[in-house]
C-alpha cells in the first residue's frame, strides 16, 4: 500500500514539474521568441551548405524582365529561361556565365594586339565619257551638203577620215580669187614697180589664209594649185579619232551654217567612272590615289586600275556623299559608257590596338566590351573604338593589348549585365597604357 502510494506521489510531481516547465517555455517564448528559437535551432551551416535552400530565380536572356521562381520557357519568347547566377566575390563589375553555358551559347575568345590594319572604301559607280575628249564638228562657211560618208550613230572615226562634202558658193568664189591672185602674182612678179609686185604676193597671202581658215586641207590648197580648176564640193575631214554618238549630217542638198552642229565625236580611249563616296569616308580620299575598278563581263569579274581625278568641293544632301571622279584608260573600248561599275579604295592604316569586330558592342553612343576575367567571370568595359577594318575594330583607349575580350555572343553577356545593372556604372575608357595603343607605327 506504501509502495503504490510513493509511486503515485513521484509520478504526480513530474507531472506537474513538466506542466511548470512548459508554462515557464510558453510564457518566455510569448515574451521574446528568438531566445527560445536560437536555443532550440541547430548550429549555422556554412552559407555554401544553404544555398540549395535559397529558391532560385529564373529569367530570359531575351526579355530579362520576365522572371519566374521555377524554371519554364519565357511567355513573351518562348526561350528556355535560365537561372540568375549571384555575382563573383570581388569582382562586382563582372558577371559570370559557365562553362557549359558558353559552350552551349558560342562564347569564343580573342586577345587584343596591335596588328596592321587596311581599310577598303567600296562604291558604285558609273562609267562616263571623258567630258575633255568630246568634239563637236561644225563648218567654218555656209553651205549644202551633198554627200555623207559617215552616216550613222556608233561609227567609229579616224583623224583625217571623210565626214561629208560640202558645196559653198562663197568657199568657191574663195577658190577662184585665188586662182585669179596666183595668176596675177605671175604675170606681175617682174614689174620695175615693186610695191605692184609686193600687192600681188599680198592678195594670194590673204586668199589663201581664208581657205586655210575654212579648215581646207594643204593637199587641198595644193591640189587647187596644181589643176588651177575650183573644186565644187570640197571634202570635210575629221579632225578626231574617235566614236560618233550625234549626227545631223544628211544627204539630199542640207543647208547648214556654222551654228549647226553636225557631229559629235567622243574618244574613248580613255573614260571616266562616277561614283559617290560617304562623307565619314572623305578623309581618306584623295586626288591621284589609285583606285580598283571592278568590271562585271559575262559572268565574271574583272578589274582596271585607275586613278581619282577630281573631287566634288559640294555635297549631296539627299545622299550625303561626295561625288568622285576617277580617270581610266580603255584601249580596247570595252568600257561603254552608262556601265555600272564597282571601285574600291585601299587606305593604309598602319599599326593599331585592335580587336575582332563582333567584339564591339556599339549602342550608338557608347561602345563596350566584354573582358575575360578567367573562370567564366566577364567585366563589361566601356571602350572607345575607331575604324573598321577587314574585320576588325580599332580601339583607341579602354583597352591593352593582350587583354581577352569576348567575340561572340555578346548579346547574352549583355542582356546579363543589363540584368544585374553593371551598365549605368561604368566610367569613361581610360586611357590605353600600352605604347602601341591606339597609334599607328
Amino acid at each position: 500500500m506504501d509502495t503504490k502510494l510513493r509511486k503515485s506521489t513521484w509520478g504526480s510531481r513530474i507531472a506537474a514539474l513538466l506542466l511548470l516547465a512548459a508554462a515557464v517555455a510558453f510564457t518566455i517564448y510569448s515574451w521574446k521568441p528568438s531566445l527560445v528559437t536560437r536555443a532550440i535551432r541547430p548550429a549555422e551551416a556554412p552559407a555554401a551548405s544553404r544555398a540549395h535552400e535559397i529558391k532560385a530565380e529564373y529569367y530570359c536572356p531575351m526579355h530579362p524582365q520576365q522572371r519566374s521562381d521555377k524554371p519554364g520557357n519565357c511567355p513573351i519568347c518562348n526561350m528556355k529561361m535560365v537561372p540568375l547566377e549571384e555575382t563573383a566575390a570581388g569582382v562586382e563589375s563582372a558577371i559570370h556565365i559557365n562553362p557549359a553555358r558558353q559552350q552551349l551559347t558560342g562564347v569564343r575568345i580573342e586577345a587584343a594586339a596591335v596588328r596592321p590594319l587596311s581599310w577598303e572604301i567600296r562604291t558604285a559607280g558609273k562609267v562616263a565619257f571623258d567630258e575633255s575628249k568630246i568634239s563637236h564638228i561644225h563648218t567654218k562657211v555656209a553651205g549644202f551638203i551633198e554627200h555623207v560618208h559617215v552616216d550613222y550613230v556608233g561609227r567609229t572615226v579616224k583623224q583625217g577620215e571623210p565626214l561629208f562634202t560640202l558645196y559653198s558658193p562663197e568657199m568657191v568664189a574663195t577658190q577662184e580669187e585665188y586662182l585669179v591672185a596666183l595668176k596675177s602674182r605671175q604675170v606681175l612678179q617682174g614689174s620695175s614697180f615693186p610695191w605692184i609686185t609686193r600687192g600681188s604676193e599680198d592678195l594670194v597671202t590673204a586668199a589663201r589664209r581664208r581657205l586655210s581658215l575654212w579648215d581646207i586641207s594643204e593637199d587641198q590648197i595644193q591640189a587647187l594649185e596644181t589643176t588651177g580648176k575650183a573644186t565644187r564640193a570640197l571634202t570635210i575631214y575629221s579632225p578626231v579619232s574617235g566614236v560618233v554618238t550625234e549626227r545631223a549630217a544628211y544627204h539630199h542638198g542640207r543647208y547648214v551654217t556654222p551654228e549647226t552642229d553636225l557631229y559629235t565625236i567622243v574618244d574613248l580611249s580613255s573614260v571616266w567612272v562616277l561614283g559617290d563616296v560617304y562623307e565619314q569616308d572623305m578623309p581618306h580620299v584623295r586626288v591621284g590615289q589609285t583606285v580598283s575598278v571592278e568590271l562585271p563581263f559575262a559572268g565574271r569579274t574583272r578589274a582596271r586600275a585607275g586613278r581619282v581625278s577630281f573631287l566634288s568641293p559640294t555635297l549631296n544632301a539627299q545622299t550625303r556623299t561626295v561625288p568622285v571622279r576617277v580617270e581610266l584608260p580603255n584601249p580596247d573600248l570595252t568600257l561603254r559608257p552608262e556601265t555600272w561599275v564597282n571601285f574600291s579604295l585601299r587606305v593604309e592604316l598602319g599599326n593599331r590596338l585592335a580587336v575582332p569586330e563582333d567584339a564591339v558592342l556599339d549602342t550608338g553612343a557608347d561602345q563596350y566590351v566584354f573582358v575575360d576575367q578567367g573562370e567564366g567571370h566577364f567585366e563589361p568595359r566601356r571602350v572607345q573604338a575607331g575604324a573598321q577594318a577587314n574585320g576588325w575594330r580599332e580601339i583607341i583607349s579602354g583597352l591593352r593589348a593582350g587583354e581577352r575580350v569576348a567575340t561572340a555572343a555578346n548579346f547574352l553577356l549583355d542582356s546579363e549585365s543589363r540584368l544585374k545593372g553593371v551598365f549605368p556604372g561604368l566610367g569613361k575608357p581610360a586611357a590605353a597604357t600600352d605604347p602601341h595603343a591606339g597609334h599607328k607605327q
